[in-house]
């Protein structure tokens, strides 16, 4: 066989690879108990809420190099001419170090291949084919941040040339005594390039400490071919071990060799696990809206042609957008009012939006689904199961609903769920289901309770078990602990506030159907809002955003921290705002709580990150409270009913 070494490395590397496309980030990285019950493309559902955000920072530039290196190999070994050819310069041995490492490294990983850039700049993931700038490479970030890990494959041998070259600037030095023409080059200290490498993780360590705290990673330096005890005396040097110490001295943990292949832990697939909410339920805004949406009350349409009949504007609200077109831009003759704004934006979008919103109610209903979810906790009737919210989502709600954006029955069903004092709460069940698709009182909705101030006070901590005795996950200490933080910091204006200067309100004007704010309450706070929403806001203003997230509303981010602090499970259609509070956690935590040990046999294995193990329900399978439980939207849709006539 030709070339041993490089079949040898060949083999490993389509192990490597191979590793990473079955297992993906499962082991390396804890997955947020977020379940997600909102409907996919394909029309299908997945528990577990995705976001790319999940997957470990540079998995895929690591991945890419193995496959690169592995297709040089493979062209080199199976060409017949490589026989009599010489050895073929590989990056190997580098990245199997670096895979290797990976799998030992302390839970949970934050990145592979992370450049600290010099000074306060900030830190660089390396992007395929992006100019590497200056800076400390750590080649993995591990245990939340702690730890920075550096692979470094230099052999004696280079580091014999590096003090041949010194020893030539002292004889040098030694030689041109007296003559002083030139000054020497000789070292003052004993210093060489991996004592440099050393110097200047430390330093980059110190500039970058973990988010939100003063601690300072610890710096793991691994050394796969330094030899200390050669058996080539040509090959020794005491300043090769010097060095070494010197390393140690300074405070950085460093490990001689390659790890022993046969003691690697093998990746293998995390268990399934199921996500299950509290019988304690937190509703965010967008959940108010979609509890009083004729979408989530009226028959169902038998057909995506009804459904797209069914929003298709009324003949009283063409008119008022006609007449509100000619008093803006003058006259427009010829053109009907349908075919001139029914197109990619405005009246279009939210039909077609609508329409979407009614056909996933077609495949699975809010209330079906929230009451199929809770039924298997609670008891009988759902006699324990309660539903909150905050003062500030309440009266929100109330103002968007009540004001010309809800339609009679939407304003009906919102004043039933908040009910005035002295209405009867069994007059108020009977207001709420009143022409509803759903039986009476099918879930036990009425009254929401409300909680006592807008923010829970300081020492209310999450409890480490839920009202059914499970364990809970640490995510929802770092999500506690992220709202406080973002809370903290000033709120601002909207930054698509504008000034107030608008024409009469509609006789029902249509809600925007994919915001992160008030006027959706569905999908992406940066999806710019389709005209006819601006209608809501003559009267309704903006909510405040988070000056740490423009992104967050102050109300949204008050919501997650009052189900966070309380173990309960809050429920929200609002996916951006979801992502956004992720991205948050992740920067601030370095991930999501539950960790991964290792189990006897060296297997990765599920725990959390105080090494309790996650309750299983006696299926293989480990059983989580969620803290998140994300839906698709309902928008207010009665005002946007062909069928619609004001009251």
């Amino acid at each position: 066989m030709h070339h041993p070494e490089l079949q040898g490395l060949r083999t490993q590397l389509r192990q490597i690879h191979a590793a990473m496309v079955a297992f993906g980030t499962a082991p390396l990285s804890a997955k947020p108990p977020i379940l997600d019950s909102s409907i996919d493309l394909n029309g299908e559902t997945n528990e577990e809420f995705h976001s790319h955000r999940d997957a470990v920072h540079g998995l895929r530039a690591l991945r890419d190099a193995v496959k690169r290196d592995l297709d040089v190999l493979e062209k080199f070994l199976d060409d017949s001419a490589c026989a009599t050819a010489p050895s073929l310069s590989t990056n190997a041995p580098y990245l199997i170090s670096v895979w290797n490492e990976v799998l030992y490294a302390p839970p949970p990983i934050v990145t592979i291949w992370r450049t600290f850039l010099e000074e306060d700049k900030p830190a660089h993931v390396p992007r395929r084919g992006s100019h590497k700038p200056p800076g400390v490479k750590v080649d993995i970030v591990a245990d939340g941040g702690r730890r920075w890990i550096r692979v470094n494959t230099t052999k004696n041998s280079r580091l014999l040339a590096e003090f041949r070259e010194i020893d030539s600037y002292l004889t040098d030095s030694e030689d041109e005594d007296g003559e002083g023409e030139r000054p020497s080059l000789a070292q003052k200290t004993f210093d060489n390039s991996i004592l440099r490498v050393g110097r200047s993780l430390l330093d980059a360590a110190r500039r970058n400490p973990l988010a939100g705290t003063s601690t300072i990673p610890s710096i793991t330096l691994r050394f796969t071919r330094l030899n200390m005890t050669p058996t080539d005396a040509r090959e020794y040097d005491p300043r090769i071990a010097r060095t070494v110490d010197l390393l140690r001295d300074m405070g950085i943990d460093v490990e001689l060799g390659e790890r022993d292949p046969a003691q690697l832990p093998r990746v293998v697939a995390p268990p399934v696990r199921h996500l299950e909410p509290t019988v304690r339920v937190n509703l965010d805004l967008s959940i108010l809206i979609a509890l009083v949406s004729d979408i989530t009350h009226s028959p169902l349409p038998t057909s995506p042609a009804e459904a797209d009949a069914r929003y298709v504007p009324s003949a009283q609200y063409r008119e008022w957008k006609r007449k509100r077109l000619e008093a803006t831009k003058g006259p427009v003759e010829g053109i009907d009012v349908d075919e001139s704004r029914l197109g990619e934006t405005g009246l279009g979008a939210h039909s077609r939006a609508l329409a979407n919103q009614a056909l996933q109610e077609m495949g699975r209903g809010l209330l079906q689904e929230l009451r199929d979810r809770l039924n298997a906790l609670a008891s009988p009737g759902l006699e324990n199961v309660e539903f909150w919210t905050t003062p500030e989502a309440r009266d929100r709600c109330l103002r968007i609903v009540l004001s010309k954006i809800g339609g009679p029955n939407e304003r009906r069903r919102v004043a039933a769920l908040f009910p005035a004092a002295g209405v009867p709460l069994s007059e108020a069940q009977d207001r709420y289901w009143e022409d509803s698709r759903s039986p009476h009182a099918f879930l036990p909705l009425i009254p929401v309770r409300v909680f006592e101030a807008p923010v829970p006070d300081d020492t209310l901590e999450p409890p480490s078990l839920s009202d059914d005795g499970r364990p809970l996950s640490p995510f929802f200490k770092l999500l506690t602990r992220t709202c406080r933080d973002i809370l903290a910091q000033e709120t601002i204006a909207d930054p698509r506030t504008t000034p107030s200067s608008r024409a009469s309100s509609p006789p029902t004007s249509p809600p925007s159907h994919e915001r992160g704010d008030d006027h959706q309450c569905g999908e992406s706070a940066s999806t710019p809002a389709p005209e006819s929403a601006d209608l809501a806001e003559e009267t309704i203003e903006r909510a405040v955003v988070t000056k740490a997230n423009p992104r967050l509303t102050a109300h949204t981010v008050q919501s997650m921290l009052w189900g966070a602090a309380r173990g309960w499970t809050t429920l929200t259609a609002n996916k951006s705002s979801v992502k956004a509070i992720l991205r948050d956690i992740r920067a601030a935590e370095g991930g999501y709580g539950w960790s991964h040990g290792r189990d006897e046999h060296g297997q990765v294995e599920g725990a959390n990150a105080e090494g309790d193990s996650v309750e299983g329900d006696g299926a293989g399978a480990v059983v989580e409270k969620a803290a998140i439980w994300v839906v698709d939207p309902r928008s207010l849709a009665e005002g946007m009913r062909s069928d619609c006539t004001t009251s």
